[in-house]
C-alpha cells in the first residue's frame, strides 16, 4: 500500500472502500487469531527454556530509565490504538493526560500542568501552534512514529533545552544514520481499525560511511467514532507528514545534517465551534556535531531551525453552520506563526566532572486574518498581532562525587520580550498597541543521586526553580487581564515555580520498581477565569504535589505483571480552592505473556472520580465545568513476529464497550447537538491491526 504524500486538499478524503477488501479481511482474521491466544490454555511442556524471549511487542506503559528521566521508542506499537499525535502517545507515560476534544490533537498535560510549562522539542527545535485557543497545539504537529527516541525529563530538573519548562521537558529525536558500506534500509507500517482508521508510514534510508539520505512519510485518517452508547462523536481527521534528512559524515566524529519537512491535515472537533480545515507545517533544520575534540573539550553542537504553522479554522468545511445571526453564517479564521531559533552548546569533561554549557535564542511572530463567507478570508490582508523573543545562556554540571554518588546542577539566565501589535481589542482601541515588555528571568536546579552499595537501588532528591515568561496564549488570547489593568499583555506577570523532586528506582534480577514524588509552590501561577462569561487571565499563588510509581515482576516463566499509579494535586492559595484542570488518580494494571515470537497482553486502566474542581476556572483550552465520574477500561493486544522482517500486532481497546469521558475535556459544541456542559465521550469498543515491515 503506498504512502500518500501529495498536497492536501481540505475537502479530499479517502472512502472506507479505499482500503482493499483483502486487507480488511486480513486485519479481522489476524485480530481474531491473536486475541484468541489470550484464552488458549498454556501447558508446561509447551514452554521451552532456551526459546528467544522478546520484549513486549505492543507497549502499554513506560517506566523511567533513570531518575526523573523516561526514554522510549515511539515507533513501537502501543495500546490504546497507536497514536496519531504526540499528546496521544504521551498518555502512555504515567503522570501524563490530555485535554480532549474528540479523536485527535488533544493538548498534553503533565501533573496537572499545561501549555508552555511543558517544553516540547523535535530534534532540538520548537514547533509552536498558531490558534489562539490551541486548536493546533504544538503536539498536534508531531507524528511520534517519525522519531527514533522519546525522552521525558520530569520537573524543573534541566536547563539545557530552553526556558520555562517547569512541568517537564519532552524531546522527540531522530538518531543519525550509520552505514559501514553502501547500503539501505526500509521500514514500513500499515494500520487498519474501527471507525475507518487507516494509517500508513514509510521510513527509508540509504547511504555509506560518507553520508546518508533519509525519507519519512506518513498519513493517518479516521472517520467519526462511536462512543460506548453507540452515539456518533464528531471526530473525523486526516493528516499527513513528509520529512527528508540529508547527513554528511566525513569521519566518525563529524555530523552535518540538513532536514526539511512539511505536512497538512484537517480535523473535526466535537468540543469546538469551529473545525481545523488546515494544519499546514513547514520545517527546516541544520545541525553540526563535532565529537572527541580533545582531552577536555569533548563535543560542540550547533543548530538552527525554522518552523512555520499555517492554520485555518472554519465552520463550513467539515460541518454545516448552525445558530442564530452571525453564528449561522459561514466564517473562517486563518492564523500563522513563524518560529526561528538556534542553539550552540559545548561539552567539557575532566576527571569525575562533566559540564555542558551554551546559548540559545528564539524569535516567533504571529499573524491572523478573518472572513465572513466561504473562503473569503483569503482576500483579507494578514495582520501581525504579536512578536516574542528569548535569548538565554545555560550551564549544567555533573560531578561524580564518589563511585555511587552524582551531584547534578544547572543555572540558566534568559532575556524575554514581547511586543503587542494589535491596534484594536474587540470593538475598542488597544491601550497597549505598540508596547514592548521585557523581563530578565533566572532558573536553576541541584540534584543528588546515590546508588546503594548492597542493593540495585538509586535514591535521588532534587530542588529546582524555573521562571517562565507568559506565552502567546496567556498574553494575547484572554479577553481581559487582571483587575485594574488594561489587558493581559500588561497585567500578567511571569510564573515562578520552586519544586522538590524525590524518588527511588529499584532494578533487581526480577523486580523493577520506581517511585517519584514532588511538591512545589508556584508564585504568580497564570490562571484563566471564565466566571464572568469572558476569559480573564490573572496571577495567583498555587501549591502542587503528587507522585507516580510503578513496578514490574515476572509472575511465572513467560508471564509478567506490571502496575503503575499517578496522582496529582493542586491548590489555589489565593482563592482558597482547588487548582483547576487537575487529572484524577489513575492506575494501570498490565499482564503480558511472551513466548518465542508471540506476545499477548491485557491492560486494565482505572481512573477515579474527580471531585476537587474549581468550576469556571481553567486555562486557554478548557475549564472545570463539573465533577467527573470514575471509570475502568479493559483492553487486550497480541503480536506475532512472522519473520525477521515482518511483524503483526492487533488489539481491542475498551473491550467491554464502556461509555465514559475523561475529566480533562471540552464541553460538546451545540452545533453538533450537545447540551451545555455535556462532556465529549471517548470511543467505544475499537479494533485495530498493524503490520510492520523492516528490511
Amino acid at each position: 500500500m503506498p504512502v500518500f504524500v501529495r498536497p492536501f486538499r481540505a475537502q479530499s478524503r479517502l472512502p472506507r472502500s479505499f482500503v482493499p477488501f483483502t486487507f480488511r479481511r486480513l486485519c479481522w482474521s489476524v485480530q481474531a487469531a491473536l486475541l484468541g491466544t489470550l484464552a488458549a490454555p498454556l501447558h508446561a511442556d509447551e514452554l521451552v527454556a532456551d526459546e528467544l524471549q522478546l520484549t513486549p511487542l505492543v507497549i502499554t506503559s513506560v517506566a523511567p530509565e533513570s531518575p526523573l528521566t523516561v526514554v522510549t521508542d515511539p515507533r513501537q506499537p502501543r495500546q490504546p490504538v497507536p497514536a496519531s499525535d504526540a499528546a496521544d502517545y504521551l498518555k502512555t507515560i504515567p503522570g501524563f493526560a490530555a485535554a480532549r476534544s474528540g479523536g485527535v490533537n488533544g493538548d498534553p498535560v503533565f501533573r496537572g500542568l499545561f501549555g508552555s510549562r511543558l517544553k516540547l522539542l523535535t530534534n532540538g527545535g520548537e514547533m509552536l501552534g498558531a490558534c489562539p485557543g490551541r486548536m493546533d497545539a504544538p503536539s498536534s504537529y508531531i507524528s511520534p512514529e517519525s522519531y527514533d527516541r522519546l525522552t521525558v525529563i520530569k520537573g524543573p530538573q534541566t536547563v539545557r533545552w530552553g526556558p520555562g519548562a517547569s512541568a517537564a521537558t519532552v524531546l522527540f529525536e531522530r538518531e543519525p544514520e550509520r552505514f559501514e558500506k553502501p547500503d539501505w534500509r526500509l521500514d514500513a507500517r500499515l494500520l487498519g481499525g474501527s471507525n475507518g482508521r487507516f494509517d500508513r508510514a514509510l521510513d527509508a534510508a540509504a547511504g555509506s560511511q560518507e553520508g546518508y539520505v533519509r525519507l519519512l512519510a506518513n498519513r493517518s485518517q479516521s472517520d467519526d467514532y462511536q462512543d460506548g452508547d453507540g452515539d456518533r462523536v464528531p471526530s473525523r481527521f486526516d493528516k499527513w507528514n513528509t520529512d527528508v534528512v540529508l547527513g554528511w559524515t566525513p569521519d566518525a566524529d563529524t555530523l552535518l545534517e540538513l532536514s526539511a519537512g512539511g505536512g497538512d491535515g484537517e480535523a473535526r472537533y466535537a468540543g469546538r465551534g469551529m473545525d481545523g480545515a488546515q494544519f499546514k507545517r513547514e520545517s527546516l533544520g541544520l545541525r553540526l556535531v563535532k565529537s572527541h575534540l580533545g582531552d577536555v573539550l569533548d563535543e560542540i553542537e550547533a543548530q538552527v531551525y525554522y518552523n512555520y504553522a499555517d492554520h485555518v479554522m472554519d465552520n463550513y468545511s467539515l460541518r454545516t453552520p448552525s445558530g442564530h445571526g452571525m453564528m449561522g453564517m459561514p466564517m473562517a479564521h486563518a492564523v500563522d506563526r513563524r518560529t526561528l531559533g538556534g542553539r550552540l552548546s559545548a561539552t567539557w569533561r575532566w576527571d569525575g566532572v562533566e559540564l555542558v554549557g551554551g546559548v540559545d535564542a528564539q524569535r516567533n511572530e504571529h499573524r491572523g486574518r478573518m472572513g465572513m463567507g466561504i473562503d473569503t478570508y483569503r482576500d483579507q490582508p494578514w495582520e501581525k498581532d504579536a512578536a516574542l523573543h528569548n535569548y538565554g545562556a545555560f550551564g549544567e554540571l555533573t560531578w561524580f562525587v564518589a563511585e555511587q554518588g552524582r551531584l547534578i546542577g544547572g543555572l540558566r539566565l534568559d532575556r524575554a520580550s514581547a511586543k503587542d501589535y494589535r491596534q484594536r481589542i474587540g470593538s475598542g482601541a488597544n491601550p497597549s498597541a505598540g508596547d514592548t515588555r521585557n523581563d530578565t528571568l533566572s532558573s536553576g536546579f541541584v540534584r543528588y543521586e546515590h546508588d546503594l552499595a548492597d542493593s540495585p537501588t538509586t535514591l535521588y532528591a532534587g530542588l529546582g526553580h524555573a521562571q517562565r515568561f507568559p506565552d502567546y496564549w496567556e498574553l494575547f488570547s484572554p479577553t481581559n487581564g487582571p483587575a485594574d489593568t488594561a489587558n493581559a499583555f500588561v497585567g500578567v506577570d511571569p510564573e515562578k515555580t520552586t519544586q522538590l523532586d524525590v524518588g527511588a528506582q529499584f532494578q533487581g534480577e526480577k523486580l523493577d520498581a520506581w517511585v517519584s514524588a514532588y511538591a512545589g509552590e508556584v508564585r504568580d501561577y497564570i490562571l484563566f477565569d471564565y466566571s464572568e462569561g469572558r476569559s480573564r487571565a490573572r496571577n495567583v499563588t498555587a501549591r502542587i504535589a503528587g507522585a507516580e510509581l510503578g513496578a514490574g515482576y515476572p509472575l511465572a516463566e513467560n508471564w509478567k505483571g506490571e502496575a503503575s499509579l499517578a496522582y496529582a494535586w493542586g491548590e489555589n492559595r489565593t482563592d482558597r480552592r482547588a487548582l483547576p484542570q487537575i487529572p484524577p488518580l489513575e492506575a494501570r494494571f498490565g499482564l503480558t505473556y511472551e513466548r518465542g515470537d508471540w506476545s499477548a497482553a491485557g491492560l486494565w486502566r482505572l481512573v477515579a472520580a474527580q471531585g476537587r474542581i474549581a468550576e469556571g476556572q481553567g486555562n486557554v483550552v478548557g475549564k472545570d465545568f463539573g465533577e467527573s465520574a470514575g471509570f475502568g477500561v479493559l483492553s487486550f493486544n497480541g503480536a506475532y513476529r512472522l519473520s525477521a522482517n515482518l511483524k503483526v500486532s492487533a488489539g481491542v481497546d475498551n473491550l467491554l464497550d464502556k461509555a465514559y469521558a475523561e475529566h480533562l475535556n471540552l464541553a460538546g459544541n451545540a452545533g453538533f447537538g450537545f447540551a451545555a456542559g455535556e462532556r465529549v465521550a471517548e470511543p467505544g469498543r475499537t479494533f485495530w491491526t498493524r503490520l510492520d515491515l523492516s528490511f
